[in-house]
């Protein structure tokens, strides 16, 4: 049985960031990828984690040929400060 040929793709995901207070370093989420999650102790070990895991994540969804998703518009995260009389 002949393998299925797959072609490299490039895409680009949102991914948020969240600083473990106890244990230190980050969890990190793709919200256009459900259930894409990983973690690093650092930024940076986070960034590549999520990477490959994203990676892995449209290998399997490839394989089984669903459709990939796609973010058609860019997503501005920002902390955001409130004042209120509680």
């Amino acid at each position: 049985m002949a393998k299925k040929a797959f072609k490299q793709t490039v895409h680009q995901y949102t991914a948020i960031f969240e600083p473990d207070e106890v244990k230190g370093g980050y969890t990190v989420t793709i919200p256009s990828l459900p259930g894409c999650i990983s973690e690093g102790n650092t930024f940076e070990e986070a960034l590549e984690n999520i990477q490959e895991a994203a990676a892995l994540y449209l290998e399997v969804m490839g394989k089984r040929e669903e459709e990939i998703p796609t973010e058609d518009r860019g997503v501005i995260v920002s902390p955001v400060r409130v004042h209120a009389k509680v």
